[in-house]
C-alpha cells in the first residue's frame, strides 16, 4: 500500500497537480454511479488505478462504475476538489402494486469528499401510485438553493418537459405520490452525512373528480401534455362515460361530473375555455366578460372572448380594477397572468397586443372583430368580470380640401398595421381605398378617413410644378404657411424644367446649406433634396440642411426639390430663389462659400454611396477667404472599370494652368485662392462597383500660430483666462486645437494654447485661490506673483487672490512697504501697482496702494484683492502679506497711523454707499505731541430698519466723544489723543450711507514736557560725572589687583595687566585656584535683592555667574605685552560689564547648568573638571591662555 501511495503522489507531481486523491470504491448492487469532472478536461481527471504495483492508469474526464466491483480511482486536479467533481447515485424503486423494493431508500456512503446526486425512478404497474414517505424533517417548495446542504427535486416523468420541482427541508411535506416513471433526487453537498431518505409503499392509483357547469356560449376543452403521464379523463354525459387520453370537449352542462385516472391532473391538463360576444353599432350582448373563477381553478387555464363587430365600428375594453400595462415582445408577466388582444383588420391580417395587470391603461380601443385571451398559470385568480367592452360607430376623421393652381396632393398609405382607409366625396358616390389617393383638381374636395387619427397611417405630399422659358420662371420656390395637413407627415415637392440646353440655378438664402447623407436628419428637421433627370435615369445631388457653405446650385433641365417635415413640426421653410441658369453639360454646379477660422466641410458626388453616372461631370466651385489656406482630402472613394476615357479629377483657378489628377493622386494642400474641382467620370463596367467620393475641404488660417504650453500643476491653485477684447475677425484662440473666444484654463490643468493674429487683441487674468479649514492651520502667506508660462504672448492684465477662511476668522491685509493708502475720487493712486480688495461676494472694499496710513486692514469674510499694474514684469518685490486671526466683531477694521498732516478715510465702496448692517471701524493712532481734528462728509440714507451711527472714542476711555444717528447732524471734533472710530448702518430704504473722515493733525503746545526735558538734561550730566569719578577710582584699585579672570563674550579676547606665561599649561598652575568665594560667584542667588540696586544695571553679558563660551568674533587675537607677573591674591575680581567694551550678548540656547547634561567644552580636559553635580557651582579661575578661539557655534553644531 505504502507503493501505491508512492507511486500515486510521484502521478500527482507528474502532473504538476496542486490537489490529489487516491480511493478504493465498490459501487452496491443495482446503484449505478458516474464520476465526472466539473472543471475543464485539461485540468481535472479521474482516474481507474490498475495493473501490478498500479502501474497502469486509464484517465477520463468523466468515469461510470460497474455495480460491484471494486475500483482504485485516482483523482486529480490543479483545483480544489470537492468543487472539481460530482457524484452521481441512480438506483430503481421496483414496485409491484402494494409493495417497492427496497421499501426502506437509503443513500450508499460512496464518494463522500464530494458533492453526489442521489437519483431514483419509480417503476409501477399502470393504475399504481407510488409513495414515498419522507424520513426525519418535512420539506417545502422552493425555487432557491438550500441553505443547508440537501436539495431535493421531483418529477412526474423522467420524459416531462416541465422542470422539477425543488424542496429544502424545514417544511409541512411529508409524502410524495408519483406515477411510475417518477422521478427523485437528492443532491447533498460534500462531506454530508445521509440517513435514510425515504419508506417507499405502493397502492391503487385513485383518480380526481371534478365537478363543473357549462353554459351554452361557452366552450372548455381539456388538453393533456402528451410528454406527461398518461391520464385518463372520462364524463357521464350518456348512458356510458366517454373516455380519452388526450382531449375532451364540454359544452352546455350542468354539474358535470369529471373524471381523471390521475391523483394530479392539474400537472397533466391544461384547460381552454372559449366564450364569444356578439355587437352591433353601438351595443354588446354580454356586455362584460363573465367568468366563473373557481373553474378548473388549479389547472392552468386560457380563456378566450371572441368579438364579432360590424365595419367602421369601434370596440372599447375597459378593464376594472388596477388596468393593464403594454408589453414588449420579450417581456413577461410577473405574477404569469397575461391578456393578449388581437384584431383582424380588413385586409385579413392581424394585429397582437399584450398586456399585464396593473398599469394605468384602463382602456383599449380596436378597430374591427377582436379575441381577448387571458392566460392564468395554477391558481391564478380572477376577477368575475375579466373586462365589459362598448360598441360605437367607428369616429373617423372628415376635412375638406382645396387645392392650390398647379398643385397635386398626393395622400400615401405609409403604416400598414393601421386598419384605416381614404374616401374622396360622400356616399353613396363615395370612393375608398387603403393605400393611395390623388387630388389633381383646383376644387373643393370632401375627404373622410375611417380611423380618428389618419396622420398615423397616412403621409402627404403636396407637389407643383413649376416651367421655365429660356429666361425666366413662373415663380420661386417658396412655402410660406400652408393650412392643409398641419399634422401629417408632409412632403413638398417642386418639379422644375428648363431648357434642355440650359440649368436651373437655386439661389439659396445667406446662411446657406449644409450637404449631409441620405440617412442623416437635419435638427430643426426639415429636410431638403434636390434630384435632377438625366437620360440614364434620375441622379440624387444631395440632402441639405438649413445653414452651411453651400450657396448656390445649378443642375441640368429638369430636376425635382423636396422638403419633409414630420407631423409635429411647424412649417418654417427656406425661400429658395429659381432662375435660369447658363448652358452646362456638367449633372450639376455647386458654389461653395468656406467659412473664415479653422473648418472642414464635407462633399459627397451624386447618388452617393451609389455609382455616379457615366460619361458625366459634376463641379465644386469654392470661394476661400483671404489669409486663410484650403486642403482637400479623399477620404473615401471607389474607383469603377473604365471601358473607355479614364477617371479624372480637375482643379482650376483664376489665370492658372489647370491641374489634372487622379483619384489616387495627392490632391492639393495648403493653397490659397478661390477654386474649381471639376469629376469626370469613365464609361464603366456597370456589373461591377462604379464611382463614389466622399471627400472634404478643410480651411484653416495661413498665418504661423503662437503656441504655448501651459503646466498649472506647478502653481498650486492657479487658475487662467485669456479673452478676445478686440474687433478684428482674423484674431483666433485655441485650446487643445479648439477655437474659443474665451479660454479658461483650470487650476491643476495643463493646456496646448495657440494664438493667431491676436497682436494686442487678448487680455490675460490670472487667479490664485489661498485657503485653510481653521483658525490653528491657517499660517500667514507672502503673497507674491507666480511665474507664469514665458510662451504667454500677452502681458499679464491683472491677478486675483481669493483668500477663502473659516466662519469664525477674519483676514489681515498688511501691505509690503508697512502701509496702505486708499484711492479716492481726486486723490487717485498713481503708482506702479494698484491694489482692489472686495469682500468674497464681490462688494467693493476699495482701491489701495503702498506708502500711506493704513498699517493693517482686517476683513471679517472671505477676499479677493485684484493687483492691476502697467507691467508685472517689472515688479519683483512682494506685494502684500494676508494672514488669518481671530474672529472680529466688525466687518472691517482699518488701523491707521497717520504721518501727513491730513488723511483721509472712505468707507468701503465709496462713494456708493456700505452694505446694510455692516460695522466699519478705524483704530487711529496718532503721532506723539499731536492731536486731531476730524471733518465729516457724510452722505446719510433713510432707514427703514434700525439707525446709522457714527461714534468716536479716545483709545483706553469709556466715554464716547461722538455719537450721531442718520437724523443728527456730524460736527467737526478735535481729538487730542489716539482714537477709535465706528460707522454702522441700517437697512437704508432709500439713499444709501457712507462717509469720508478728514483727519487734521495739529502740534501740541505743551509747557510741562519743556522743563521736564530740562530737568533730564541735568541729571544726565549728573550721571556722567559719577560715572567718570567712578571710573578713575577702579583704575586706582586695579594697580592692586594685577590679574582678573575674564569672559568676553563677543570681540577679541585679552587680559588688560596679565603678564605673559613663561611655563606651558602642563608645567604650570594657573588653572589651580588657592580659594574660590562662592559670595562673590552667587551671592545675588542667595538674596532676592540687587546687590547693584537696579536692575538695569545688567544690560551686557553677566560676568558673575558662567556663561558658555562662543569663541572670538572680530578676527584674531591682539598682541599685547604683558608684565611680569605679580604674587596672586587672596581674592579675585571679574570686571564689571560697565567696564568693558562688550555688547550685550544674544540668548544662547544651552542646556540647564544644573543638569546632568551641561557640558563646558572648556572644562573637558582640564583637571577640575570634577566639579560636574547636582550641586551649586563654584567660581572657577580660568588663565587667558586657556581661552583659545573656539569655533563658531552653527546651527549643525546645535
Amino acid at each position: 500500500m505504502l507503493l501505491c501511495a508512492l507511486l500515486g503522489l510521484l502521478f500527482c507531481a507528474f502532473l504538476d497537480s496542486s490537489e490529489c486523491l487516491q480511493v478504493v470504491v465498490r459501487p452496491d448492487k443495482g446503484s449505478t454511479v458516474t464520476v465526472s469532472t466539473v472543471g475543464s478536461p485539461d485540468r481535472c481527471a479521474v482516474c481507474t488505478v490498475s495493473g501490478v504495483n498500479d502501474t497502469d492508469k486509464s484517465c477520463q474526464p468523466s468515469l461510470s462504475l460497474v455495480p460491484e466491483v471494486e475500483v482504485k480511482l485516482l483523482f486529480n486536479c490543479s483545483e480544489p476538489l470537492e468543487k472539481s467533481f460530482t457524484v452521481t447515485v441512480s438506483r430503481v424503486i421496483e414496485c409491484t402494486k402494494d409493495a417497492c423494493s427496497p421499501a426502506t431508500v437509503e443513500t450508499p456512503s460512496i464518494l463522500t469528499e464530494f458533492s453526489r446526486t442521489f437519483t431514483w425512478e419509480v417503476r409501477a404497474p399502470e393504475k399504481t401510485v407510488v409513495s414515498l414517505n419522507i424520513l426525519g424533517e418535512g420539506l417545502m417548495e422552493t425555487s432557491q438553493l438550500c441553505s443547508k446542504g440537501f436539495q431535493y427535486s421531483v418529477a412526474t416523468s423522467k420524459t416531462s418537459s416541465k422542470a422539477p420541482t425543488l424542496y429544502c427541508q424545514g417544511g409541512s411535506v411529508t409524502q410524495f405520490d408519483l406515477p411510475s416513471q417518477g422521478v427523485v433526487s437528492l443532491l447533498v453537498k460534500p462531506t454530508a452525512k445521509v440517513a435514510p431518505v425515504f419508506q417507499a409503499s405502493a397502492g391503487p392509483l385513485k383518480g380526481r373528480t371534478v365537478v363543473v357547469t357549462v353554459d351554452s356560449s361557452t366552450t372548455v376543452v381539456l388538453n393533456r401534455d402528451l410528454g406527461e403521464t398518461e391520464c385518463e379523463v372520462c364524463t357521464a354525459d350518456g348512458p356510458t362515460p366517454t373516455c380519452s387520453l388526450k382531449e375532451k370537449t364540454l359544452t352546455s352542462a350542468k354539474k358535470l361530473e369529471v373524471e381523471f385516472s390521475c391523483q394530479k391532473p392539474e400537472d397533466v391538463y391544461s384547460v381552454k375555455i372559449q366564450k364569444k360576444i356578439e355587437c352591433t353599432e353601438n351595443s354588446c350582448t354580454p356586455a362584460a366578460a363573465e367568468v366563473d373563477p373557481n373553474l378548473f381553478l388549479d389547472f392552468i387555464r386560457s380563456l378566450t372572448w371572441l368579438i364579432g363587430v360590424p365595419q367602421r365600428t369601434v370596440l372599447t375594453l375597459e378593464f376594472p380594477g388596477g388596468g393593464v400595462k403594454e408589453l414588449s415582445a420579450a417581456e413577461k408577466c410577473k405574477d404569469g397572468s397575461q391578456y393578449s388582444v388581437s384584431t383582424t383588420k380588413s385586409d385579413g391580417s392581424i394585429k397582437t397586443s399584450n398586456y399585464c395587470k396593473g398599469g394605468e391603461v384602463t382602456r383599449v380601443e380596436v378597430f374591427g372583430s377582436t379575441a381577448v385571451t387571458a392566460e392564468v398559470p395554477k391558481g391564478g385568480e380572477m376577477d368575475q368580470t375579466a373586462f365589459s367592452v362598448k360598441a360605437a360607430k367607428r369616429g373617423g376623421r372628415m376635412m375638406s380640401v382645396t387645392p392650390d393652381p398647379d398643385t397635386i396632393i398626393i395622400i400615401k398609405r405609409m403604416n400598414k398595421e393601421s386598419d384605416c382607409s381614404v374616401c374622396e366625396g360622400k356616399p353613396p358616390q363615395q370612393k375608398c381605398t387603403p393605400q393611395i389617393l390623388r387630388l389633381t383638381l383646383a376644387k373643393n374636395t370632401s375627404l373622410e378617413f375611417t380611423c380618428p387619427r389618419p396622420q398615423d397611417v397616412f403621409s402627404v405630399e403636396i407637389n407643383r410644378e413649376i416651367d421655365c422659358t429660356e429666361t425666366t420662371c413662373s415663380g420661386d420656390i417658396v412655402q410660406g404657411e400652408y393650412s392643409l395637413f398641419p399634422d401629417f407627415n408632409r412632403t413638398f415637392t417642386w418639379d422644375l424644367k428648363v431648357v434642355s440646353s440650359r440649368a436651373f440655378q437655386l439661389d439659396f438664402p445667406e446662411s446657406g446649406m449644409r450637404q449631409i447623407s441620405k440617412e442623416e436628419t437635419c435638427p430643426d428637421e426639415h429636410t431638403y433634396s434636390l434630384i435632377t433627370y438625366l437620360r440614364t435615369g434620375p441622379a440624387h445631388i444631395g440632402t441639405f440642411c438649413r445653414g452651411g457653405t453651400v450657396t448656390t446650385i445649378l443642375a441640368r433641365y429638369k430636376g425635382r426639390v423636396s422638403l419633409q417635415v414630420p407631423w409635429d413640426r411647424k412649417l418654417d421653410p427656406v425661400d429658395f430663389k429659381l432662375k435660369v441658369g447658363p448652358e452646362t453639360s456638367m449633372v450639376a454646379i455647386v458654389k461653395v462659400n468656406l467659412p473664415k477660422g479653422v473648418s472642414e466641410t464635407s462633399f459627397i458626388t451624386a447618388n452617393y454611396p451609389k455609382d455616379f453616372p457615366d460619361k458625366q461631370q459634376m463641379q465644386w466651385s469654392f470661394t476661400v477667404p483671404d489669409k486663410h489656406n484650403y486642403t482637400v482630402h479623399f477620404h473615401d472613394h471607389t474607383a469603377p472599370e473604365c471601358l473607355s476615357d479614364e477617371v479624372v479629377v480637375k482643379y482650376e483657378k483664376e489665370n492658372k494652368k489647370a491641374t489634372t489628377l487622379s483619384l489616387t493622386d495627392p490632391q492639393p494642400q495648403h493653397q490659397q485662392g478661390n477654386f474649381q474641382m471639376m469629376l469626370t467620370n469613365c464609361e464603366t463596367n456597370r456589373t461591377l462597383q462604379g464611382l463614389t467620393l466622399n471627400y472634404t475641404v478643410s480651411v484653416e488660417r495661413s498665418g504661423i500660430p503662437v503656441l504655448c504650453n501651459v503646466d498649472l500643476t506647478k502653481h498650486k491653485g492657479v487658475s487662467l483666462q485669456i479673452e478676445k477684447v478686440g474687433s478684428d475677425e482674423y484674431c483666433e484662440i485655441s485650446m487643445n486645437s479648439e477655437v474659443k473666444d474665451v479660454i479658461n484654463m483650470a487650476a491643476g490643468t495643463t493646456a496646448r494654447l495657440s494664438f493667431l493674429e491676436c497682436d494686442n487683441m487678448t487680455r490675460l487674468t490670472a487667479s490664485e485661490v489661498i485657503g485653510c479649514q481653521n483658525v490653528a492651520s491657517c499660517s500667514a502667506n507672502v503673497i507674491s506673483l507666480p511665474k507664469l508660462a514665458s510662451c504667454l504672448p500677452m502681458p499679464l492684465h491683472s491677478f486675483t487672490w481669493h483668500v477663502n477662511i473659516p466662519k469664525d476668522a477674519t483676514v489681515d491685509l498688511v501691505s509690503r512697504t508697512g502701509s496702505f493708502r486708499q484711492s479716492l475720487p481726486g486723490q487717485e493712486c498713481n503708482q506702479s501697482v494698484l491694489l482692489h480688495v472686495a469682500e468674497g461676494d464681490g462688494f467693493s472694499v476699495g482701491d489701495f496702494c503702498s506708502n500711506g496710513n493704513i498699517e493693517t486692514i482686517q476683513v471679517h469674510t472671505n477676499v479677493s484683492v485684484t493687483a492691476t499694474a502697467r507691467d508685472f514684469s517689472k515688479i519683483e518685490e512682494l506685494l502684500f502679506n494676508a494672514s488669518v486671526s481671530q474672529e472680529i466683531r466688525e466687518t472691517i477694521i482699518y488701523r491707521v497711523n497717520p504721518k501727513t498732516s491730513q488723511t483721509l478715510l472712505a468707507t468701503p465702496n465709496w462713494p456708493e454707499g456700505m452694505k446694510p448692517f455692516s460695522t466699519i471701524s478705524w483704530i487711529v493712532t496718532l503721532p506723539s505731541q499731536y492731536q486731531a481734528h476730524l471733518r465729516f462728509n457724510v452722505s446719510n440714507p433713510k432707514c427703514g430698519d434700525r439707525h446709522t451711527c457714527v461714534k468716536v472714542m479716545m483709545l483706553g476711555y469709556e466715554e464716547e466723544m461722538m455719537s450721531r444717528r442718520e437724523d443728527e447732524e456730524v460736527e467737526d471734533l478735535m481729538v487730542p489723543y489716539s482714537f477709535y472710530l465706528n460707522l454702522s448702518n441700517c437697512l437704508p430704504e432709500e439713499g444709501h450711507f457712507g462717509a469720508v473722515t478728514t483727519i487734521v493733525l495739529e502740534k501740541k503746545s505743551n509747557i510741562l514736557a519743556i522743563a521736564l526735558g530740562i530737568a533730564g538734561a541735568l541729571l544726565f550730566l549728573l550721571i556722567v560725572l559719577a560715572v567718570v569719578c567712578f571710573i578713575t577710582k577702579k583704575k586706582k584699585k586695579g594697580k592692586m589687583n594685577t590679574e582678573s579672570s575674564i569672559y568676553i563674550g563677543k570681540g577679541n579676547i585679552f587680559r588688560p595687566g596679565d603678564a605673559h606665561f613663561t611655563k606651558t599649561r602642563s608645567n604650570n598652575e594657573s588653572h589651580v585656584y588657592d580659594s574660590i568665594d562662592e559670595t562673590m560667584v552667587c551671592g545675588h542667588l542667595l538674596d532676592n535683592s540687587n546687590i547693584y540696586g537696579n536692575n538695569d544695571h545688567f544690560n551686557g553679558m553677566q560676568v558673575d555667574s558662567y556663561q558658555t563660551f562662543v569663541g572670538p568674533t572680530d578676527g584674531a587675537l591682539p598682541v599685547i605685552k604683558e608684565p611680569d607677573p605679580e604674587p596672586e591674591m587672596d581674592q579675585f575680581m571679574f570686571l564689571d560689564p560697565s567696564e568693558t567694551f562688550i555688547p550685550s550678548r544674544p540668548r544662547t540656547p544651552i542646556d540647564r547648568q544644573d543638569s546632568l547634561g551641561f557640558q563646558d567644552r572648556r572644562m573637558v580636559d582640564n583637571e577640575l573638571y570634577t566639579f560636574k553635580s547636582m550641586g551649586d557651582m563654584n567660581n572657577i579661575r580660568l588663565s587667558g591662555v586657556d581661552l583659545e578661539p573656539q569655533p563658531p557655534i552653527t546651527d549643525e553644531s546645535l
